[in-house]
């Protein structure tokens, strides 16, 4: 048995492999069930075409393909960083969960107004500012 044979058996199982990988991997991002789920499999799918292309690079002795592989692995990365944060800028969680109730969103609530015995509001008192600059002298002490 030579090299080249080995290596043509073994690119052939190296297909068939990657062939099942995709068919499930599709299954996945095509049946869900959240929003997560789906983007790990398009992640996965990225993975099983470099996958392919190293195969193929593999049998037609051709390196171009390797460099392919590398800027679709970096474009790869690059999509499930920003699909993860979407995610975490939408702040849903998927559609066979619940969503937990929270606040509203919005500004605050007002805070109640304290009230005297009588049932009037208090009146609020005014708090000193504080300034940088002393006060100016008047009069004759200014000359």
């Amino acid at each position: 048995m030579t090299p080249e044979l080995i290596v043509e058996y073994a690119s052939i199982v190296a297909i068939a492999i990657l062939v099942v990988a995709l068919l499930l991997t599709v299954y996945r991002a095509v049946v869900g069930p959240t929003l997560p789920d789906r983007i790990v499999a398009l992640d996965m799918l990225v993975g099983i075409v470099i996958g392919f292309i190293a195969v193929i690079a593999l049998r037609t002795g051709y390196t171009l393909y390797i460099d392919i592989a590398i800027a679709l692995g970096l474009v790869g990365f690059l999509a499930t960083v920003a699909f993860a944060r979407f995610v975490l800028a939408r702040g849903c969680v998927g559609e066979g969960e619940e969503i937990e109730p929270g606040p509203a969103p919005g500004p605050a609530p007002p805070k109640p107004v304290a009230t005297s015995a009588a049932g009037a509001a208090a009146p609020k008192t005014a708090k000193p500012r504080k300034t940088s600059k002393p006060a100016a002298p008047s009069g004759k002490e200014a000359k």
